[in-house]
């Protein structure tokens, strides 16, 4: 154990400090390229919108697949430093690609590959930071994932800004200097981090057996993973035909010869996981001290009906608009992100931790790669659903979405009820991540 790792700031080790930093400012640089993405294609490319769906699905998609052999990778040879540094630097290049108009394919898997070394790699390092038993490792994910939304927030507003007002190529390089910053971050905290765990021979002399209960808890992450993918092809819809919906039809303007910038409004999900997030630890924790236990799986299973109802909102106020022949007040959009939003942290979040913290050991940067995988299969059908925003009624299309979102609730609630005793012996003598 390294002395470094002792040291605290605001009650946990320093180095979930770093990895807050590095993780926000790398979402900052993927959130400020996709509040551009469509409206770039669409409104500078020129690209038919239902063309421009399936490019941002497919992006969307490898930035999830990609992780899946760059967890094997990290975990098998090159270790999680060298592939976050690595991945980092590719990433950083691919954004500054796309400020070239010839550069765009490329860009965009660059970016992915990057990625794939650097996902995995920097968030499976949150165990590695706390002793076996520590109660602080409750509540990691919860301020990981906070971290993973101030980024999200800051990027419609600086790289969206920019993009709009400016020129969008201005906005993709503004996402290239965030990554910069991200990998400056990591660098300089380094040695507040885990040491980095043996690897090849040495490393799979150590591993535990594989035994029933390893293989188990395998099944149980491979069935939420794919249950995911039905989840994402609803949620994934955000920065997609919900982006087109807000420029189409919502009516943006706050005051006279001035109309809210369309981007502004994803900086609305991150603002509402920074306020509820305490709210419901605070409320888990409470059920906890009363003996009341909420499985991951039963929180999974909330937060997609939530989201269902969400879309289902959607529906009703789209229907109403298209018969009144007007369009929606932005501040219905504002309530819609707020629901939305509220059924995301019961479902994102928790599904982290629950991969993080099932991983047997020596797995755990392939275990969160495969939470992530689930993202490039849901990620194709939000693509593949995307293409029907042109040909379907909004309203129907938003009804659409909402049954897929309950489709995955409950398919969760189902696996929950058939395999809970799965999630709670994985889990039995660690804390589950989000604090109860």
């Amino acid at each position: 154990m390294i002395p470094a790792r002792e040291k605290n700031w605001f009650g946990h080790p320093r180095g979930l400090s770093v990895l807050f930093l590095t993780e926000m400012w790398e979402m900052f640089s993927f959130f400020g390229m996709r509040a551009l993405l469509v409206y770039y294609m669409t409104k500078h490319l020129d690209l038919d919108q239902q063309y421009a769906s399936l490019i941002y699905g497919a992006y969307a998609a490898f930035v999830y697949f990609t992780p899946v052999f760059g967890g094997m990778v990290a975990d098998r040879w090159l270790g999680k430093r060298n592939a976050v540094m690595i991945g980092g630097a590719t990433m950083a290049a691919g954004h500054f690609m796309m400020a070239s108009e010839p550069l765009f394919y490329p860009a965009l898997a660059t970016i992915a590959l990057g990625n794939g070394l650097f996902l995995p790699s920097l968030a499976s390092q949150i165990e590695g930071l706390y002793r076996d038993g520590d109660p602080r490792s409750k509540s990691a994910y919860n301020i990981y994932y906070v971290g993973v939304n101030l980024g999200a927030f800051l990027a419609p507003l600086i790289c969206g800004t920019l993009g709009e007002a400016y020129g969008w190529h201005w906005g993709f390089a503004a996402a290239g200097i965030g990554m910069l910053l991200s990998l400056v971050i990591y660098l300089a905290g380094a040695r507040y981090l885990p040491p980095e765990p043996e690897r090849g021979a040495e490393a799979r002399a150590a591993r535990p057996p594989v035994d029933r209960a390893v293989i188990d808890r395998f099944a149980l992450l491979l069935g939420v993973a794919a249950i995911v993918v039905v989840f994402r092809g609803a949620y994934e819809q955000v920065g997609n035909t919900i982006a087109l919906w807000i420029d189409q039809d919502v009516d943006r303007e706050l005051a006279s010869g001035w109309a809210i910038p369309m981007t502004w409004f994803q900086s609305i999900n991150s603002v509402v996981v920074f306020a509820f997030t305490p709210l419901l630890v605070a409320r888990w924790a409470r059920l906890a001290q009363r003996g009341v236990e909420t499985p991951l799986l039963g929180r999974m299973a909330f937060g997609a009906a939530i989201v269902g109802g969400s879309y289902l909102m959607l529906a009703v106020l789209s229907a109403w608009c298209e018969a009144h022949g007007v369009r929606a007040h932005w501040g219905w959009l504002a309530a819609w992100f707020v629901l939305m939003t509220t059924g995301e942290l019961y479902i994102l979040p928790v599904g982290l931790a629950l991969f993080g913290r099932m991983a047997p050991e020596g797995f755990r940067a392939t275990s969160i790669a495969t939470w992530f995988f689930a993202g490039f299969f849901g990620n194709l059908l939000a693509g593949a659903l995307g293409t029907l925003w042109s040909r379907l009624g909004h309203a129907w299309f938003f009804a659409l979405i909402a049954a897929v979102a309950g489709v995955s609730a409950a398919l969760l609630y189902m696996l929950g009820r058939r395999l809970g005793d799965v999630e709670s012996h994985g889990t039995a003598g660690a804390a589950m991540a989000l604090a109860r």
